[in-house]
């Protein structure tokens, strides 16, 4: 596979999906998500490989999806945002649909999208530099893929949303249900891929089964009911504009994106 945004390698049965922007700490741009669909595509129908793991090149997982790409060229309207994000959610949860097992080697910052990412993972590994966080609301933005709900209660969702937390350390972020286990820093690719080497052992149909009994399980909660009203929800925020967003967007567009961050977090 031929790709710029992501490298993709097999390590016997199971494959490596690495994000590789690392000059910007692996933001997710529109060639990055297709690119990330192409190798789960190439995943899904290669009966040899029988997992896979993502992670992210240098010091970050993923500082979400690409402001700066959204703030040369912003998306007007419901037609266009509905595109957009439409996008965004449904390279996200490849890696939940996806027939076979998915585990996430995070360290440093994943964040928004890139936190959305990890989630979605049927297992998160974190090193111990990791940091978790949806800074969405602070930014005047909407929550793209709301996977947190589901997997810590509605106390810790709320917290985290509500205040767009995204200083979640990684024992913390175990022990409220979004990391599996934490290792030391330089672990968690091979811990990942050890988990995954287990699960690629069991027999395959089994596997697939047993993850989509999982899955279902949820559908019937009202998962993707859930997920889908979430979306929705986003898409009329981002569709509406906010003071907040636009302000945010124009300073990323004239000064850069750092500068914009301090704004941001100049308004607490």
């Amino acid at each position: 596979m031929d790709h710029r945004s992501i490298t993709f390698e097999r390590r016997q049965a199971v494959g490596l999906v690495t994000l590789n922007r690392p000059e910007r700490a692996n933001a997710m741009n529109r060639a990055m998500l297709a690119e990330l669909n192409a190798a789960c595509d190439a995943v899904e129908a290669d009966e040899t490989l029988r997992a896979l793991v993502v992670t992210g090149a240098g010091g970050a997982f993923s500082s979400g999806f690409d402001l700066k790409e959204q703030a040369a060229s912003p998306p007007e309207g419901v037609a266009q945002w509905r595109d957009v994000l439409r996008d965004d959610f449904d390279t996200v949860m490849r890696f939940w649909h996806l027939s076979k097992p998915t585990v996430a080697a995070v360290r440093g910052p994943a964040l928004a999208g890139g936190c959305e990412l990890a989630l979605a993972c049927d297992v998160t590994v974190a090193a111990e530099d990791a940091r978790f966080g949806e800074p969405e609301l602070r930014f005047g933005a909407g929550i793209v893929v709301m996977l947190l709900p589901w997997l810590t209660g509605p106390k810790h969702a709320k917290e985290i949303l509500l205040t767009g937390e995204d200083e979640i350390g990684a024992q913390h972020a175990c022990e409220i249900g979004l990391v599996n286990r934490v290792v030391p820093v330089g672990e968690e690719i091979e811990t990942a891929l050890s988990l995954a080497r287990r699960m690629a052992a069991v027999e395959p149909t089994l596997l697939k089964r047993t993850k989509a009994t999982i899955n279902r399980m949820y559908r019937m909660m009202g998962f993707d009911e859930g997920l889908d009203m979430a979306l929705e929800q986003d898409l009329q925020i981002e569709a509406e504009g906010t003071a907040t967003k636009r302000e945010f967007l124009e300073i990323t567009r004239t000064r850069g994106l750092r500068a914009a961050i301090d704004w941001r977090d100049g308004r607490r």
